[in-house]
């Protein structure tokens, strides 16, 4: 049987009620997020991450991230121990542990609140804290430390559903006559210390050369010894030479003329003196 116009209607308005009521029906929540479901404004449940139904119009989702967020504060001033003024950049970074969400939700409604009211307020005071236990002097050495106590400090201040990560001083200002003198004291600093490096090479090089000396003399010394004692050694040879040789005369009257005549060529002189004795015959 046909059906009217109307009933057609009917039929067609109903399916696009049922799809609306049906495309409202559902949600979805993205991984760093949890998800409020609200029925009338009070937490029904806590979502976690996927596919998920609620009634339309009774029941609505509101989201929190559990990502890790960071925020920057510029301006903040603090004075050092020695009353130096300074001007500081300050980054904070903090996430909602995911089982915290709702009552991130109940408590402060959105993470901006939560930023401002737990670490807005805290952050100029704990920066004034921190900052005041250090000359400026110390602040800029030890900027390490700085940045440690200050996180800490941060740490123990905030109490709530929330997680500080990290805090870190992006960068300290202080007047322009206060940060020349750091400059010139710094390189005050540089040119003692690089003198005193300068007088250790040259105490070194000094100790050196001395070594060196000592070495050089002690081998000179070596050397002069050495050579007395082969002038002392040969003296004593030559002499003990000398004395076997008078030794050997003084036993052996004749060894002269044998020593002579051995070594005579046979030839006799070619002029004689008068009255003068042939070489190598003896007259009686």
């Amino acid at each position: 049987m046909a059906q009217n116009p109307r009933q057609l209607a009917a039929l067609t308005i109903g399916g696009v009620v049922i799809l609306f009521l049906l495309f409202l029906s559902y949600y979805t929540i993205n991984e760093g997020e949890r998800g409020i479901l609200l029925r009338y404004g009070k937490i029904v449940k806590v979502a976690d991450p996927g596919l998920g139904f609620k009634l339309p119009f009774i029941e609505t989702v509101e989201k929190i991230s559990t990502r890790n967020q960071a925020v920057v504060y510029k301006g903040l001033q603090a004075y050092s121990r020695d009353q130096q003024p300074a001007q500081m950049t300050v980054s904070v970074s903090f996430h909602i542990p995911p089982p915290e969400a709702g009552k991130v939700y109940a408590t402060y409604n959105t993470l901006d609140a939560l930023k401002e009211r737990l670490i807005v307020r805290q952050l100029p005071t704990q920066l004034e804290n921190v900052f005041g236990q250090y000359t400026a002097i110390s602040a800029v050495q030890d900027r390490t430390k700085l940045v440690a106590d200050m996180q800490n400090a941060m740490k123990k201040a905030i109490v709530g559903p929330v997680v500080i990560d990290s805090v870190q001083i992006e960068s300290i200002d202080f007047s322009d006559a206060y940060e020349k003198s750091i400059e010139d004291r710094m390189k005050a600093e540089v040119a003692i210390a690089t003198r005193k490096q300068n007088l250790e090479t040259e105490k070194i090089q000094a100790q050196i050369a001395i070594t060196q000396a000592q070495a050089a003399a002690e081998s000179s010394l070596a050397a002069a010894k050495a050579e007395a004692e082969k002038i002392r050694l040969k003296g004593a040879a030559e002499a003990e030479a000398i004395r076997l040789r008078g030794q050997a005369l003084r036993d052996n009257p004749g060894l002269v003329a044998l020593t002579t005549a051995e070594r005579w060529d046979g030839q006799l002189p070619a002029t004689m003196i008068p009255n003068g004795t042939v070489p190598f015959i003896a007259t009686k």
